[in-house]
């Protein structure tokens, strides 16, 4: 409950608003608000009382919500997990792990089976599920990059998501359906021209699709990354079914949330880290506490949201800007190290000036276009590929390549390639 340190208009909060979001970095975490707070009396340390707000919900077998109550709590915490631990217990079946939290192992495994059931849910009614993995950078002592890998998400991490979506939810169908002022996390439908253009090439791919981009449903979209889980096209596809989807924001209006396919959506539950989840802990405490009612604060909540919507999400951007480039910037300097190694890779854009290839450790760089010396190449937009004007060469998304490392340069967060021609067999 940081709504209970972090009080209205006091500096603390001046200065959260100002900064919107922590900012998490690949060696370091800018917090929003200070570490005495966010590392200390606001976070669940092992076996010490915290006040707490909760969602408490009652969930039966076929994962449909039949009861909840939002309350101020008190919560200590007896154990302090961490993923591996918990996908040791429920995957792996790990013996020493098991022996360690032998206790807690039932919870484990019925949260499991609530968390499977929760995502089917969401599954059926819908909601995207874009499968990216994230890049996890390990550096030495002194800062510099000693590996890059991709960071998949596993069991643990997809179960905590799961039941954090449902109190998302929940609480922001209970504020909306009250018509009470409250700040929503929206993501609206996709604009039409731009996935009408990604539909028609998924089509050319020889890939089903039944509507059109005006009638385009999560489910439609859902259909289609299904369809083509496992074939060489799911890079591809992914990518730009995920380029034609518009930006989620914050608004005062519940208008909800389209890659989740959910009517109702809002976040509550990182105060320590997001604005919006604290300002909407201190709407909800006035309503528990009576307090809505009084001293015109409904009208003084309605005043301000419009300004706290706009103010977060556009720090979330910039917070969000801000790591990518961090990242990048590391991948430069590890790359650095690598001039002249070959690695395989698959075309992830394609531009008029050339085009990017991923490595599979989730390293980006650029082939471009004046290193193609066996031809003249035209960039074809509407097909995302550039086409040889004489041999009829074709680069495009999505196609595995083999690539040597030209250049790498972390001022500028960029990194060259040299595309590699592959031997051609001899009998």
């Amino acid at each position: 409950d940081v709504s209970h340190y972090v009080t209205e208009n006091s500096p603390l909060d001046k200065e959260a608003v100002k900064r919107g979001t922590s900012v998490y970095l690949v060696d370091r975490v800018i917090p929003m608000i200070p570490h005495k707070l966010s590392n200390g009396i606001c976070s669940l340390n092992h076996d010490v009382d915290r006040l707490a707000l909760s969602c408490i919900m009652k969930i039966n077998e076929k994962g449909e919500i039949i009861d909840h109550e939002i309350v101020e709590s008190l919560i200590n915490v007896n154990e302090r997990m961490t993923y591996t631990a918990v996908k040791e217990i429920i995957v792996d079946k790990n013996p020493e792990t098991m022996e360690r939290y032998k206790d807690l192992v039932p919870m484990f495994e019925l949260m499991a089976e609530l968390s499977e059931i929760l995502r089917e849910r969401r599954y059926k009614r819908g909601a995207i599920d874009f499968e990216f993995p994230e890049s996890k950078v390990i550096l030495d002592a002194e800062g510099t990059p000693v590996e890059i890998r991709p960071y998949p998400s596993n069991v643990a991490t997809r179960m905590i998501e799961d039941f954090m979506l449902m109190a998302n939810e929940t609480v922001a169908e209970e504020y909306c359906t009250r018509e009470i002022p409250f700040l929503y996390r929206t993501h609206d439908k996709p604009d039409g021209d731009r996935m009408e253009a990604t539909l028609t090439l998924i089509r050319e791919q020889g890939i089903k699709v039944e509507k059109r981009s005006h009638e385009i449903t999560p489910g439609e979209v859902q259909k289609i990354l299904t369809s083509i889980e496992g074939t060489p096209e799911e890079p591809l596809i992914s990518r730009l079914l995920l380029r034609s989807m518009a930006r989620a924001i914050y608004t005062p209006e519940c208008s909800g949330h389209f890659g989740l396919a959910a009517s109702y959506y809002c976040h509550f539950t990182s105060p320590i880290r997001r604005y919006p989840d604290l300002q909407i802990h201190r709407i909800i405490k006035d309503d528990l506490r009576g307090r809505l009612d009084k001293g015109g604060r409904i009208g003084k909540y309605s005043s301000i949201l419009q300004h706290v919507a706009e103010q977060s999400s556009a720090m979330e951007q910039r917070a969000a800007e801000a790591e990518r480039e961090a990242v990048k910037l590391k991948k430069a300097e590890y790359m650095l190290e690598h001039v002249g190694e070959e690695y395989d890779g698959v075309i992830s854009g394609v531009t008029g000036w050339g085009f990017y290839v991923e490595l599979p450790n989730t390293v980006e760089g650029l082939v471009h276009i004046m290193t193609l010396k066996d031809d003249y190449y035209n960039f074809d937009e509407e097909n995302y590929r550039l086409v040889g004007e004489q041999h009829g060469r074709v680069f495009r998304l999505g196609e595995p390549v083999r690539v040597r490392v030209r250049n790498a340069e972390p001022a500028n967060r960029t990194i060259d390639f040299t595309y590699v021609e592959k031997e051609t067999e001899t009998e």
